[in-house]
């Protein structure tokens, strides 16, 4: 028989077709309505700009809601979540152009194209949808990870879907059984079904039992369908649509600015107060837990979980307060988050839970005033002194005796301005990290200058707790201060300051070209300005600083820096990188002795056999060495900023830089 001829009957033994079309309708009604319900509910949210650079956006959503490459980063459920996946797409395209042949009379399912698509293609692809969902029920039901939420609905959804593709493979195979189909070995699993089937069953009973399974295999289909809005299925149609608006620019970008010219409450306390995108990012949320596994309050056992709080939010009643109700928010919990944004990188589907964290404590800050009495002291110093740091006794230029720094005022002719930051300047450990960028700028022959005593904090800390009111006017204080000198150019040993100017000032029109350290200095090594020996001293392993490493991208620099050591990589590096505990506020909150999340990444860097644990941020510096002190034990572990390792690779010991 020529394969020009190859095809089937569609709706072979089924009579009264018109029942299906009948049915068909309460469920497209079902699942629009359920639809427009979640369309409805965020249209309720502030309106947000996320539809700027298609191109840009259409990428993301090729590789992260098609190829999947977050959710493929843990193998096994990346392997089974893909064959559920693109077996759904093929089994849907397959339907629509049954639908097409059957309806409209096209011959689109015939010869070559039926035999390598329709048969063959769509029967392995069945096939893996079932080995997915198998794979899938082993890991909630054998493995039983805790990150997971397990929940009835969970289960439904396994059931519904392997009961969907296995009466399909059923009704497949009787039919080709029972018409002894000629193109039968094209369809493997189909195929399978007829010869075990014809050993057990006459005729007739095919007939019969491919009649009975195939409007059981219609009902199930059209509930399922009907129920998707009503589901987490329903991140079927909300995941591609929360990939294609989510936020283009660095992590560190993502925070929004208050305007105070509004009338009405400040923070968000209630659903209508977040964006029409934090609804969406809700809806979108597939319970997978992966914002918990990377979350480092919840890995040394705080009440903080990214991912109860995204469901809790999402089953919220619309109307009344968010923060303390229940099941909604606990402040406590809200209070532990570091805003590492790890949660944020690790989301499969782009949820973006640390900046609704920030929202919410701006409310509990400015509107109630009740947050951690450390806290209140830190916002209380910058407020009155510029900087977080209370009962210190140092000033912004301690770390510049001996080191002939110039002040920006006399030194019109600097190339950069060093922004000192207030942990290199007001920290003692830290002034020797500050004098050995000095020195290192100084040996490269860099013209640069500082602000000294005019220099205030960024507002980091400010707004990460929650007071954006005092961020701003910092914001706007240090912009005017740089434009009076004339700054374009900034380099920073403080990844906060570095995601500060290059993220955040240029909402209120501070426009610098701004570098981290390790960047400029990485430059200047490049340049052959400063000369690094080739041979190894020592073994170093780095911590990524969460605000340069993961919210702005800058990984190699430093490493680069670190060319004359031995390098040794930590577990968790890079986007994966764990957080030392002190960001968000956190570094001045004294936490109970059991669950410091320092104490856990020292714990890992001990571990690595390292010399040195190299650092590149003075909130590092202060939480590392902490951490390290307090686990280390008989072992020796010198903690040390970046440059401080270059330049002690640079100049022989006991010889002092100029």
């Amino acid at each position: 028989m020529s394969t020009a001829q190859a095809t089937r009957p569609i709706y072979w033994n089924i009579s009264h077709i018109w029942a299906m079309y009948a049915l068909l309708v309460p469920v497209i009604g079902a699942g629009f309505y359920g639809v427009y319900r979640h369309v409805q509910r965020w249209r309720r949210g502030r309106p947000l700009a996320r539809f700027d650079r298609p191109a840009d956006r259409l990428r993301l959503v090729i590789r992260h809601a098609l190829e999947q490459r977050r959710t493929a980063r843990e193998r096994y459920t990346g392997l089974f979540h893909r064959f559920i996946t693109y077996g759904f797409i093929v089994l849907t395209i397959a339907t629509i152009l049954v639908g097409f042949d059957a309806d409209f009379g096209t011959t689109i399912l015939r010869g070559w194209f039926y035999l390598y698509f329709q048969s063959f293609t769509v029967d392995v692809f069945g096939a893996l949808v079932m080995i997915g969902i198998v794979m899938a029920a082993i890991r909630r039901y054998g493995r039983r990870p805790a990150k997971l939420v397990y929940t009835d609905e969970a289960a439904w959804i396994l059931a519904a879907i392997f009961v969907i593709t296995g009466t399909g493979f059923l009704i497949e195979g009787w039919r080709i059984a029972a018409t002894n189909d000629p193109w039968s070995l094209w369809s493997p699993f189909g195929n399978l079904v007829a010869q075990l089937s014809r050993t057990v069953m006459a005729e007739s009973t095919l007939q019969t039992a491919h009649r009975a399974t195939w409007w059981f295999h219609l009902a199930v289909s059209f509930a399922f369908l009907a129920w998707i809005p009503y589901t987490k299925m329903m991140h079927v149609l909300t995941a591609p649509l929360n990939i294609y608006t989510a936020n283009l620019d660095p992590i560190g970008a993502s925070l929004k600015s208050v305007d105070f010219e509004k009338a009405g409450p400040l923070g968000v306390n209630s659903l209508d107060a977040f964006t029409w995108k934090d609804l969406l990012d809700l809806d979108s949320c597939t319970e997978c837990g992966r914002c918990n596994d990377v979350c480092p309050a919840h890995a040394v056992g705080k009440s903080l979980s990214p991912r109860d709080i995204i469901l809790q939010l999402r089953d919220f009643p619309d109307g009344g307060p968010i923060i303390g109700a229940v099941p909604a928010t606990a402040p406590e919990q809200l209070w532990e988050c570091t805003t590492c944004a790890a949660c944020v990188e690790a989301c499969p589907v782009f949820i973006e839970q640390m900046p609704k964290i920030v929202d919410m404590r701006r409310h509990l800050v400015m509107e109630e005033a009740e947050f951690p009495d450390s806290m209140k002291a830190a916002i209380l110093s910058l407020e009155k002194r510029g900087h977080p740091f209370t009962g210190t006794q140092a000033t912004r230029l301690d770390w510049a005796e001996g080191l002939n720094v110039r002040h920006i005022s006399e030194a019109r002719d600097a190339e950069v301005l060093l922004w000192v930051g207030c942990g290199g300047a007001l920290i003692e450990r830290n002034q020797r990290v500050i004098r050995a960028i000095a020195q290192l700028l100084q040996m490269a022959g860099v013209r640069f200058a500082v602000l000294g005593r005019e220099e205030k904090c960024s507002g980091d800390p400010a707004r990460r707790i929650g007071n954006e009111f005092l961020f701003e006017m910092l914001a706007k204080e240090n912009i005017a201060n740089l434009n009076k000198y004339q700054v374009r150019k900034i380099v920073t040993p403080c990844p906060h300051c570095f995601n500060t100017f290059k993220n955040e000032y240029p909402q209120y029109g501070g426009m610098f070209a701004v570098y981290h350290h390790s960047e400029f200095l990485s430059d200047l090594v490049a340049q052959g300005k400063i000369d690094v020996p080739s041979d190894a001293r020592q073994s170093v392993t780095f911590h990524d600083p969460c605000y340069l490493g993961r919210q702005n991208g800058v990984y190699e620099a430093p490493r680069s820096l670190l060319g004359a050591t031995v390098p040794i990589e930590m577990p968790r590096n890079r986007n994966e990188s764990f957080c030392c505990g002190g960001g968000g506020g956190l570094s001045f909150v004294d936490e109970p002795a059991d669950k410091r999340v320092n104490q856990e990444r020292a714990r890992e860097a001990l571990e690595t056999g390292a010399e040195v644990l190299a650092v590149g941020c003075p909130f590092c510096m202060t939480m590392m060495q902490d951490g390290i002190n307090a686990r280390k034990g008989a072992r020796e572990m010198r903690v040390m900023d970046i440059a401080e390792v270059l330049l002690e690779a640079v100049i022989p010991s006991g010889v002092t830089a100029r």
